[in-house]
C-alpha cells in the first residue's frame, strides 16, 4: 500500500496534474472540456490523464466518438487510504509528543470534562 500512496502521491505532485483530478472530482470531462477550462493543450491535457490512468486514479469509458474520463473510486479509495494511515501515525506521535511535553514541564494535563479547574462551572 506504501508504494501505492507514493505513486499516487508523485502523479498529484504536478500542478496541472493535480488540477485535472480536481475538476474529475466534480464532473466527468473529455479531454476537449478539460482542455477549454485549463491553459494547456489537448495533447499535453491527454498526456496527463494517461498518467493518471496508468496510476490508477482515473477511469476512461466512450462516449460517441469521445473518451469521458472520472476517478477511478478504487484507485481513490486506496490512496485516501494510505493518506489516513499516514495521519493517524502522525496523530499518534504528535500526541505522545505532546504528553511527554507535559510530563517534562511537570504540567498536569486537564480533561475536557473537569470544569472546576478552567473556572466554569
Amino acid at each position: 500500500m506504501a508504494a501505492y500512496g507514493d505513486a499516487g502521491l508523485g502523479l498529484l505532485g504536478d500542478p496541472m496534474r493535480r488540477a485535472i483530478f480536481e475538476m474529475l472530482a466534480r464532473r466527468p470531462s473529455s479531454v476537449g472540456d478539460l482542455a477549454e477550462q485549463l491553459p494547456i493543450s489537448r495533447p499535453a491535457v491527454s498526456q496527463h490523464l494517461k498518467a493518471l490512468k496508468d496510476g490508477g486514479l482515473v477511469v476512461a469509458h466512450a462516449r460517441g466518438t469521445r473518451r469521458i474520463y472520472r476517478l477511478d473510486p478504487q484507485g481513490v479509495a486506496a490512496l485516501r487510504g494510505w493518506l489516513e494511515g499516514v495521519w493517524e501515525h502522525a496523530l499518534t506521535d504528535f500526541h505522545k509528543y505532546a504528553e511527554q511535553t507535559v510530563a517534562d514541564d511537570g504540567v498536569a494535563p486537564v480533561a475536557d470534562d473537569d470544569h472546576s479547574t478552567r473556572g466554569t462551572p
